[in-house]
Protein backbone atom coordinates (compact mmCIF):
# COMPACT_ATOMS: atom_id res chain seq x y z
CA UNK A 1 0.00 0.00 0.00
CA UNK A 2 2.52 2.28 0.84
CA UNK A 3 3.92 1.91 -3.26
CA UNK A 4 0.41 4.31 -3.50
CA UNK A 5 2.59 6.99 -1.83
CA UNK A 6 5.81 6.71 -3.33
CA UNK A 7 8.04 9.58 -4.64
CA UNK A 8 6.76 11.87 -2.29
CA UNK A 9 8.92 14.17 -0.86
CA UNK A 10 10.77 13.58 2.33
CA UNK A 11 9.19 16.00 4.38
CA UNK A 12 6.14 14.84 3.51
CA UNK A 13 6.78 11.83 5.24
CA UNK A 14 8.56 13.58 8.45
CA UNK A 15 4.88 14.83 8.60
CA UNK A 16 3.44 11.30 8.20
CA UNK A 17 5.52 10.09 10.70
CA UNK A 18 5.06 12.43 13.09
CA UNK A 19 1.47 12.74 12.34
CA UNK A 20 1.05 8.89 13.93
CA UNK A 21 3.32 9.09 16.54
CA UNK A 22 1.22 12.26 17.91
CA UNK A 23 -2.37 10.94 17.13
CA UNK A 24 -1.42 7.58 18.89
CA UNK A 25 -1.50 9.39 22.16
CA UNK A 26 -4.83 11.15 21.09
CA UNK A 27 -6.18 9.06 24.68
CA UNK A 28 -7.21 11.79 26.74
CA UNK A 29 -10.24 13.71 24.72
CA UNK A 30 -11.95 10.59 24.07
CA UNK A 31 -12.16 9.27 27.96
CA UNK A 32 -12.53 13.04 29.21
CA UNK A 33 -15.99 12.65 30.48
CA UNK A 34 -14.63 9.63 32.52
CA UNK A 35 -11.77 11.88 33.72
CA UNK A 36 -13.84 14.60 34.65
CA UNK A 37 -16.10 11.44 36.83
CA UNK A 38 -13.04 10.16 38.63
CA UNK A 39 -12.39 13.81 39.68
CA UNK A 40 -15.69 14.55 40.97
CA UNK A 41 -16.89 17.23 38.56
CA UNK A 42 -20.64 17.69 38.81
CA UNK A 43 -22.68 16.25 35.87
CA UNK A 44 -24.07 19.90 35.04
CA UNK A 45 -20.98 21.11 34.76
CA UNK A 46 -19.24 18.81 32.11
CA UNK A 47 -21.16 20.35 29.15
CA UNK A 48 -18.88 23.50 29.94
CA UNK A 49 -15.65 21.88 30.10
CA UNK A 50 -16.77 19.79 27.04
CA UNK A 51 -17.91 23.24 25.23
CA UNK A 52 -14.23 24.92 26.34
CA UNK A 53 -12.68 22.20 24.87
CA UNK A 54 -14.83 22.64 21.53
CA UNK A 55 -14.20 26.50 21.86
CA UNK A 56 -10.33 26.10 21.27
CA UNK A 57 -10.53 24.71 18.15
CA UNK A 58 -11.64 27.69 16.89
CA UNK A 59 -9.07 29.64 18.32
CA UNK A 60 -6.26 27.27 17.28
CA UNK A 61 -6.71 26.90 13.16
CA UNK A 62 -6.64 30.82 13.08
CA UNK A 63 -4.13 31.53 15.18
CA UNK A 64 -2.03 28.74 13.65
CA UNK A 65 -2.75 30.11 9.88
CA UNK A 66 -1.51 33.43 10.73
CA UNK A 67 1.77 32.38 12.63
CA UNK A 68 2.81 29.68 10.02
CA UNK A 69 2.87 32.69 6.91
CA UNK A 70 4.65 35.21 9.89
CA UNK A 71 6.90 32.86 12.13
CA UNK A 72 7.46 30.01 9.94
CA UNK A 73 5.52 26.58 9.52
CA UNK A 74 8.33 24.80 11.85
CA UNK A 75 7.84 27.33 14.47
CA UNK A 76 4.38 27.32 14.83
CA UNK A 77 4.53 23.44 14.67
CA UNK A 78 6.92 23.21 17.86
CA UNK A 79 4.84 26.55 19.65
CA UNK A 80 1.59 24.07 19.42
CA UNK A 81 3.14 20.60 20.25
CA UNK A 82 5.13 21.95 23.30
CA UNK A 83 1.74 23.91 24.02
CA UNK A 84 0.33 21.24 23.84
CA UNK A 85 1.94 19.13 26.13
CA UNK A 86 2.23 21.43 29.05
CA UNK A 87 -1.69 21.64 28.42
CA UNK A 88 -1.82 18.53 29.29
CA UNK A 89 -0.19 18.23 32.42
CA UNK A 90 -2.40 21.53 33.41
CA UNK A 91 -5.27 19.81 32.82
CA UNK A 92 -4.39 16.52 34.41
CA UNK A 93 -3.34 18.78 37.73
CA UNK A 94 -6.10 21.68 37.42
CA UNK A 95 -8.13 21.74 40.62
CA UNK A 96 -11.68 22.80 39.90
CA UNK A 97 -14.12 23.34 36.91
CA UNK A 98 -13.09 26.74 36.26
CA UNK A 99 -9.27 25.68 35.74
CA UNK A 100 -10.30 22.23 34.14
CA UNK A 101 -12.36 24.50 31.38
CA UNK A 102 -9.28 27.33 31.31
CA UNK A 103 -6.74 23.98 30.41
CA UNK A 104 -9.17 22.34 27.74
CA UNK A 105 -9.46 25.31 25.69
CA UNK A 106 -5.12 25.85 26.03
CA UNK A 107 -5.68 22.16 25.08
CA UNK A 108 -7.28 22.21 21.99
CA UNK A 109 -6.38 25.33 20.86
CA UNK A 110 -2.84 24.50 20.76
CA UNK A 111 -2.95 21.38 19.47
CA UNK A 112 -5.15 22.71 16.46
CA UNK A 113 -2.10 25.31 15.76
CA UNK A 114 -0.57 22.58 14.33
CA UNK A 115 -2.60 21.50 11.19
CA UNK A 116 -2.40 24.50 9.09
CA UNK A 117 1.36 24.95 9.53
CA UNK A 118 1.47 21.28 8.93
CA UNK A 119 -0.42 21.72 5.84
CA UNK A 120 1.32 24.68 4.70
CA UNK A 121 4.85 22.97 4.54
CA UNK A 122 2.88 20.27 2.51
CA UNK A 123 2.41 22.76 0.14
CA UNK A 124 5.51 24.60 0.05
CA UNK A 125 7.45 21.31 -0.08
CA UNK A 126 5.48 18.80 -2.64
CA UNK A 127 4.75 19.50 -6.31
CA UNK A 128 1.23 20.93 -6.83
CA UNK A 129 0.57 17.33 -9.26
CA UNK A 130 1.35 15.63 -6.00
CA UNK A 131 -0.03 17.49 -3.76
CA UNK A 132 -3.59 15.43 -3.55
CA UNK A 133 -1.40 12.48 -2.46
CA UNK A 134 0.33 13.81 0.12
CA UNK A 135 -2.41 15.38 2.11
CA UNK A 136 -4.55 12.04 1.44
CA UNK A 137 -1.37 10.69 3.26
CA UNK A 138 -1.51 12.84 5.84
CA UNK A 139 -5.21 11.67 7.00
CA UNK A 140 -4.06 8.37 6.37
CA UNK A 141 -2.01 9.05 9.39
CA UNK A 142 -4.64 10.44 11.22
CA UNK A 143 -6.53 7.41 10.82
CA UNK A 144 -3.68 5.33 11.23
CA UNK A 145 -2.72 6.79 14.86
CA UNK A 146 -6.48 7.24 16.11
CA UNK A 147 -7.48 3.22 15.42
CA UNK A 148 -4.77 2.50 17.26
CA UNK A 149 -5.08 5.15 19.99
CA UNK A 150 -8.70 3.64 20.28
CA UNK A 151 -7.99 0.24 21.29
CA UNK A 152 -5.04 1.41 23.74
CA UNK A 153 -7.07 4.03 25.36
CA UNK A 154 -9.36 1.49 27.29
CA UNK A 155 -6.49 -0.57 28.72
CA UNK A 156 -4.73 2.51 29.77
CA UNK A 157 -7.45 4.16 31.65
CA UNK A 158 -8.39 0.92 33.37
CA UNK A 159 -5.05 1.18 34.85
CA UNK A 160 -5.12 4.26 36.20
CA UNK A 161 -5.70 8.16 33.63
CA UNK A 162 -2.47 9.25 34.32
CA UNK A 163 -1.47 7.02 31.76
CA UNK A 164 -3.43 8.64 29.41
CA UNK A 165 -2.23 11.85 30.16
CA UNK A 166 1.59 10.60 30.17
CA UNK A 167 0.99 8.78 26.66
CA UNK A 168 -0.33 11.95 24.99
CA UNK A 169 2.58 13.96 26.69
CA UNK A 170 4.96 11.74 25.77
CA UNK A 171 3.83 11.66 21.63
CA UNK A 172 3.39 15.25 21.54
CA UNK A 173 7.02 16.06 22.62
CA UNK A 174 8.06 12.98 20.16
CA UNK A 175 6.81 14.84 17.42
CA UNK A 176 8.10 17.51 18.16
CA UNK A 177 11.58 15.96 18.64
CA UNK A 178 11.18 14.59 15.34
CA UNK A 179 10.18 18.38 13.79
CA UNK A 180 13.29 19.73 15.44
CA UNK A 181 15.96 17.54 13.95
CA UNK A 182 13.82 16.52 10.59
CA UNK A 183 11.83 19.25 9.17
CA UNK A 184 13.66 22.03 7.00
CA UNK A 185 14.35 25.61 9.19
CA UNK A 186 11.84 27.92 8.32
CA UNK A 187 12.58 30.21 5.14
CA UNK A 188 12.04 34.00 5.62
CA UNK A 189 8.74 34.82 5.30
CA UNK A 190 7.34 35.85 1.62
CA UNK A 191 6.11 39.23 2.04
CA UNK A 192 2.43 40.08 0.66
CA UNK A 193 1.55 42.09 -2.34
CA UNK A 194 1.65 45.83 -1.52
CA UNK A 195 -1.57 46.99 0.20
CA UNK A 196 -2.38 43.31 1.39
CA UNK A 197 -2.90 42.98 5.21
CA UNK A 198 -1.08 40.18 7.14
CA UNK A 199 -4.63 38.67 8.18
CA UNK A 200 -7.26 36.70 6.56
CA UNK A 201 -8.31 39.36 4.22
CA UNK A 202 -6.58 37.78 1.53
CA UNK A 203 -9.42 34.41 2.41
CA UNK A 204 -12.06 36.65 2.53
CA UNK A 205 -11.92 38.56 -0.51
CA UNK A 206 -10.85 35.23 -2.91
CA UNK A 207 -14.12 34.23 -4.63
CA UNK A 208 -13.61 30.85 -4.70
CA UNK A 209 -12.92 30.35 -1.08
CA UNK A 210 -15.82 32.15 0.07
CA UNK A 211 -18.02 29.61 -1.67
CA UNK A 212 -16.01 26.74 -1.05
CA UNK A 213 -15.47 27.15 3.00
CA UNK A 214 -19.70 26.57 3.27
CA UNK A 215 -19.83 23.89 1.20
CA UNK A 216 -16.84 21.75 2.67
CA UNK A 217 -18.68 23.50 5.88
CA UNK A 218 -21.77 21.42 5.15
CA UNK A 219 -19.94 18.27 4.28
CA UNK A 220 -17.94 18.71 7.90
CA UNK A 221 -21.11 18.68 9.74
CA UNK A 222 -22.64 15.65 8.04
CA UNK A 223 -19.80 13.55 9.44
CA UNK A 224 -19.71 14.58 12.45
CA UNK A 225 -23.24 13.71 12.87
CA UNK A 226 -21.58 10.27 13.25
CA UNK A 227 -19.51 11.26 16.30
CA UNK A 228 -23.89 12.41 18.21
CA UNK A 229 -26.69 11.43 15.79
CA UNK A 230 -25.44 7.73 15.45
CA UNK A 231 -24.61 6.80 19.13
CA UNK A 232 -28.44 8.33 19.57
CA UNK A 233 -29.22 5.81 16.96
CA UNK A 234 -28.15 3.16 18.56
CA UNK A 235 -29.28 4.07 21.68
CA UNK A 236 -32.68 4.68 20.54
CA UNK A 237 -33.05 0.78 19.09
CA UNK A 238 -31.91 -0.81 22.65
CA UNK A 239 -28.77 -1.82 21.51
CA UNK A 240 -25.31 -1.89 23.45
CA UNK A 241 -22.67 0.11 23.88
CA UNK A 242 -20.66 -2.41 22.39
CA UNK A 243 -22.50 -1.72 18.59
CA UNK A 244 -21.13 1.55 18.79
CA UNK A 245 -18.08 0.57 19.34
CA UNK A 246 -17.95 -2.21 16.95
CA UNK A 247 -19.00 0.13 14.11
CA UNK A 248 -15.75 2.76 15.42
CA UNK A 249 -13.69 0.23 15.03
CA UNK A 250 -15.10 -0.90 11.51
CA UNK A 251 -15.04 2.64 10.12
CA UNK A 252 -11.25 2.91 11.26
CA UNK A 253 -10.20 -0.42 9.91
CA UNK A 254 -11.70 0.48 6.39
CA UNK A 255 -10.13 4.03 6.21
CA UNK A 256 -6.72 2.45 7.20
CA UNK A 257 -6.96 -0.43 4.73
CA UNK A 258 -9.14 1.22 1.78
CA UNK A 259 -7.41 5.10 1.76
CA UNK A 260 -4.16 4.51 -0.09
CA UNK A 261 -6.36 1.95 -2.11
CA UNK A 262 -8.45 4.30 -2.94
CA UNK A 263 -5.97 7.46 -3.56
CA UNK A 264 -3.77 4.39 -6.41
CA UNK A 265 -7.19 4.00 -7.98
CA UNK A 266 -8.49 7.42 -7.92
CA UNK A 267 -5.40 9.36 -8.85
CA UNK A 268 -6.07 9.02 -12.65
CA UNK A 269 -9.35 11.03 -12.08
CA UNK A 270 -10.15 14.49 -11.77
CA UNK A 271 -10.67 15.50 -7.91
CA UNK A 272 -13.74 17.42 -8.05
CA UNK A 273 -15.64 14.61 -8.70
CA UNK A 274 -13.76 12.36 -6.47
CA UNK A 275 -14.29 14.56 -4.03
CA UNK A 276 -18.06 15.50 -4.83
CA UNK A 277 -18.77 11.48 -5.36
CA UNK A 278 -17.43 10.75 -1.63
CA UNK A 279 -18.69 13.71 -0.45
CA UNK A 280 -22.40 12.20 -1.33
CA UNK A 281 -21.52 8.72 -0.19
CA UNK A 282 -20.62 10.08 2.80
CA UNK A 283 -23.76 12.19 3.26
CA UNK A 284 -26.14 9.08 2.06
CA UNK A 285 -24.31 6.97 4.40
CA UNK A 286 -24.93 9.12 7.33
CA UNK A 287 -28.56 9.57 5.90
CA UNK A 288 -29.01 5.46 6.12
CA UNK A 289 -28.80 5.56 9.23
CA UNK A 290 -32.68 6.22 9.52
CA UNK A 291 -33.37 2.71 8.08
CA UNK A 292 -30.79 0.53 10.09
CA UNK A 293 -32.54 -0.67 13.08
CA UNK A 294 -29.91 -3.91 13.79
CA UNK A 295 -26.01 -4.41 14.33
CA UNK A 296 -25.20 -5.92 10.71
CA UNK A 297 -28.20 -3.04 9.43
CA UNK A 298 -25.34 0.04 10.73
CA UNK A 299 -22.72 -1.63 10.09
CA UNK A 300 -23.69 -1.44 6.24
CA UNK A 301 -24.19 2.26 6.74
CA UNK A 302 -21.03 2.83 8.24
CA UNK A 303 -19.81 0.56 5.31
CA UNK A 304 -20.89 3.28 2.97
CA UNK A 305 -20.03 6.25 4.45
CA UNK A 306 -15.96 4.96 5.59
CA UNK A 307 -16.20 4.31 1.51
CA UNK A 308 -16.83 7.98 0.92
CA UNK A 309 -14.18 8.58 3.86
CA UNK A 310 -11.88 7.03 1.93
CA UNK A 311 -11.98 8.66 -1.11
CA UNK A 312 -12.28 12.55 0.18
CA UNK A 313 -9.53 12.28 2.57
CA UNK A 314 -6.95 15.02 1.96
CA UNK A 315 -8.70 16.04 -1.25
CA UNK A 316 -10.47 19.35 0.26
CA UNK A 317 -7.22 20.37 2.27
CA UNK A 318 -5.47 19.66 -1.49
CA UNK A 319 -7.68 22.14 -3.35
CA UNK A 320 -7.22 24.36 -0.57
CA UNK A 321 -3.34 24.61 -0.75
CA UNK A 322 -3.42 24.58 -4.56
CA UNK A 323 -5.93 28.03 -4.61
CA UNK A 324 -3.56 29.76 -1.88
CA UNK A 325 -0.91 32.12 -2.66
CA UNK A 326 2.60 31.00 -1.74
CA UNK A 327 2.83 33.73 1.11
CA UNK A 328 -0.81 32.67 2.21
CA UNK A 329 -1.10 28.95 2.35
CA UNK A 330 -0.73 29.21 6.34
CA UNK A 331 -4.13 31.54 6.42
CA UNK A 332 -5.43 29.27 3.82
CA UNK A 333 -5.43 26.34 5.83
CA UNK A 334 -5.84 28.05 8.90
CA UNK A 335 -9.17 29.22 7.46
CA UNK A 336 -9.97 25.27 6.56
CA UNK A 337 -9.27 23.98 9.54
CA UNK A 338 -10.71 26.47 10.83
CA UNK A 339 -14.29 25.04 9.05
CA UNK A 340 -13.39 21.65 10.13
CA UNK A 341 -13.94 22.64 13.51
CA UNK A 342 -16.94 24.94 13.29
CA UNK A 343 -18.22 22.21 11.46
CA UNK A 344 -17.55 19.26 14.69
CA UNK A 345 -18.78 22.24 17.57
CA UNK A 346 -21.73 22.93 15.60
CA UNK A 347 -22.72 19.13 15.25
CA UNK A 348 -21.64 18.01 19.02
CA UNK A 349 -23.42 21.53 20.11
CA UNK A 350 -26.99 21.52 17.72
CA UNK A 351 -26.75 18.07 16.43
CA UNK A 352 -28.48 16.81 20.00
CA UNK A 353 -30.86 19.33 19.88
CA UNK A 354 -32.12 19.08 16.27
CA UNK A 355 -32.20 15.42 16.93
CA UNK A 356 -34.49 15.32 19.99
CA UNK A 357 -36.73 18.39 19.14
CA UNK A 358 -37.27 18.05 15.27
CA UNK A 359 -37.01 14.41 15.36
CA UNK A 360 -34.71 11.50 13.70
CA UNK A 361 -36.56 11.89 10.34
CA UNK A 362 -35.29 15.30 10.21
CA UNK A 363 -32.24 15.01 11.20
CA UNK A 364 -31.43 12.30 8.32
CA UNK A 365 -33.46 13.51 5.40
CA UNK A 366 -31.89 17.38 5.88
CA UNK A 367 -28.43 15.19 5.44
CA UNK A 368 -28.90 13.05 2.52
CA UNK A 369 -30.75 16.44 0.62
CA UNK A 370 -27.75 18.89 1.95
CA UNK A 371 -24.86 16.79 1.37
CA UNK A 372 -25.39 16.18 -1.75
CA UNK A 373 -26.48 19.67 -2.83
CA UNK A 374 -23.19 20.45 -1.05
CA UNK A 375 -21.37 18.22 -3.50
CA UNK A 376 -23.63 19.03 -6.67
CA UNK A 377 -22.21 22.97 -5.94
CA UNK A 378 -18.69 21.59 -5.91
CA UNK A 379 -19.26 19.79 -9.01
CA UNK A 380 -20.45 22.60 -10.57
CA UNK A 381 -17.52 24.93 -9.50
CA UNK A 382 -15.23 22.31 -10.56
CA UNK A 383 -13.96 24.59 -14.21
CA UNK A 384 -13.21 27.85 -11.85
CA UNK A 385 -11.36 25.45 -9.51
CA UNK A 386 -9.51 23.53 -12.78
CA UNK A 387 -8.42 27.03 -13.79
CA UNK A 388 -6.74 28.28 -10.49
CA UNK A 389 -5.72 24.68 -9.68
CA UNK A 390 -4.07 23.57 -12.31
CA UNK A 391 -0.41 22.64 -12.77
CA UNK A 392 0.59 23.10 -15.72
CA UNK A 393 -0.47 26.35 -15.75
CA UNK A 394 2.34 29.28 -14.70
CA UNK A 395 2.76 29.68 -10.75
CA UNK A 396 1.23 33.14 -11.36
CA UNK A 397 -1.42 32.02 -13.01
CA UNK A 398 -2.43 29.33 -10.56
CA UNK A 399 -2.09 30.76 -7.44
CA UNK A 400 -3.78 34.70 -8.69
CA UNK A 401 -7.05 34.87 -6.88
CA UNK A 402 -9.75 35.88 -9.45
CA UNK A 403 -12.23 38.23 -9.20
CA UNK A 404 -15.65 37.59 -8.81
CA UNK A 405 -16.31 39.02 -12.48
CA UNK A 406 -14.09 36.13 -14.10
CA UNK A 407 -15.57 33.35 -10.90
CA UNK A 408 -19.00 34.26 -12.46
CA UNK A 409 -18.18 33.96 -16.31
Amino acid sequence: MLSTFSGLPRTAWIIFAGTVVNRLGYLVTPFLVFFLSSRGIPTDQTPYILGALGAGNLIGPALGGLLADRLGRRTTMLTGLIGTAAAQAFLYLAPNAVTLALAAVLLSATGSLVGPAAGAMLADSVPASRRRTAFSLSHWAVNIGTAVAGMLGGFLAAEGYWLLFAADVVSTLTYALIATLLLPQDATPSKPPAGEGAGYGVVLRDPLMRTLLPLFYVALVIYSLTEVALPLAIHDDGLSATTLGLMATLNAALVVALQPVATSVLSRFPQIPVYATGSTLVALGVALTGVAHSTWAYAATVVLWSLGESMVGGVAGSIVASLAPAHARGRYQGAYQWTVGVGRFTALAVGTTVYTTAGPSFVWWTTAVAGTAAALTVTALSPSITRRTNPSKPLADATKPKCDAELAA
